[in-house]
């Protein structure tokens, strides 16, 4: 492993006189890139089975088909991440140094990572819901009757109480907002890296 990360770690000097000495063939980086669109496609796809299933689950609320799911979806991204390693690892080859294009490979496989996790986050508060507007458990109240219970949930509105639950849903709220812009901005970072990919295929191609 260090003797590979000698070969890679080298000026930009030798970078250069490495490409025009190796004549890094163009269509292996095209086949390299398009390859790596497909792999965007896939989490695309991926993507959306997460959304469908979640929005589905908020129906049902049934979890073992959710957690099904999630499990599905973390093999898919994983898959992904590890094709696009390999990648990585190809364009750092002394047979192909671009480490310009493994470095903008890098940038989007750190983006899917934040984009996940925010998307991960943005479930999570959806599944709990506002504090005041979350359902309540009557296991703990007391049945004189049937159908009539002490409710132990029942009490005096106070300034204080309606202040506390004011700040639970702003904090709330703050959370989801700082997630789904999160997500926002690293699809925006995303798309801007694969039209950069784009760019890239089309000068190739038309050398």
């Amino acid at each position: 492993m260090e003797d590979f990360e000698k070969k890679v770690t080298i000026t930009d000097a030798d970078s250069n006189s490495m490409e025009v000495d190796n004549g890094c063939d163009p269509s292996k980086i095209v086949n390299l890139l398009r390859s790596f669109l497909r792999i965007q496609q896939t989490r695309a796809h991926a993507y959306a089975k997460l959304k469908q299933g979640f929005t589905e689950y908020m129906v049902s609320r049934g979890e073992s088909a959710y957690q099904k799911l999630c499990s599905e979806i973390t093999v898919e991204f994983s898959e992904c991440s590890k094709q696009v390693l390999e990648m990585e690892s190809l364009f750092l080859s002394p047979d192909c140094f671009r480490d310009d294009l493994a470095h903008l490979l890098r940038a989007v496989q750190e983006q899917e990572k934040q984009k996940l996790q925010l998307t991960a986050t943005i479930q999570v508060l959806k599944k709990a819901g506002r504090p005041s507007e979350r359902l309540v458990s009557h296991e703990n109240c007391r049945f004189k009757k049937h159908m009539e219970h002490e409710c132990v949930h029942v009490n005096e509105i106070t300034e204080a109480a309606g202040t506390e639950e004011a700040e639970a849903d702003a904090e709330y709220d703050n959370a989801l907002k700082e997630a789904i812009r999160g997500v926002q901005d690293a699809v925006t970072s995303i798309n801007e890296h694969l039209e950069e990919v784009r760019y890239e295929i089309a000068a190739l191609e038309g050398d």
